[in-house]
């Protein structure tokens, strides 16, 4: 006959080290947040956007073709109170998995691209809101009166040309 006993310390050890591996392969299998699967079946990465050429890639793996430079680069805060307008784009970015809430007092970059491949009336521009290299919120918009705004992981490919 063989007997085995374990303390409750040694259960409570067990149980953190079970914990902590759960974690560990939440964390590796989801990335932590830094990407999101595209309506295709791509993963799309949202980290790693440091250049204009990074940042061009990123905007053309949604098909969407812009000017090779931005036609504005302007840096700012996200406010702490945010206001009404900033939480209905907040609910637009919100259906790309982005959350514009969580950068609320950080200095984030705002770069615009003229889109030359959409079907609209009027200019159309392709914006990247970019904090420590990381797209925390990106889409394309109309400049026209009665314009639109897209998440730009879920423009319509029928609307480019």
């Amino acid at each position: 006959m063989f007997i085995y006993s374990i303390r409750a310390s040694s259960l409570k050890l067990i149980g953190v080290i079970a914990l902590t591996l759960a974690l560990l392969v939440a964390v590796v299998g989801f990335g932590g947040g830094e990407s999101v699967m595209a309506a295709g079946g791509g993963e799309i990465s949202f980290g790693g956007v440091k250049t204009n050429d990074d940042r061009l890639a990123f905007i053309r793996q949604f098909g969407i073709e812009v000017e090779e430079n931005p036609v504005e680069e302007s840096d700012f805060n996200v406010p702490e109170n945010l206001d009404r307008v900033i939480h209905g784009y907040n609910e637009l970015q919100k259906k790309q998995n982005l959350d514009v809430t969580k950068y609320v007092g950080k200095r984030v970059t705002r770069y615009t691209y003229k889109v030359t491949n959409y079907n609209a009336d009027g200019e159309v521009y392709a914006n990247l809101f970019i904090y420590r290299s990381k797209v925390i919120a990106c889409d394309v918009c109309s400049a026209s009166p009665d314009g639109f705004v897209v998440p730009m992981t879920l423009v319509e490919k029928t609307n480019l040309k």
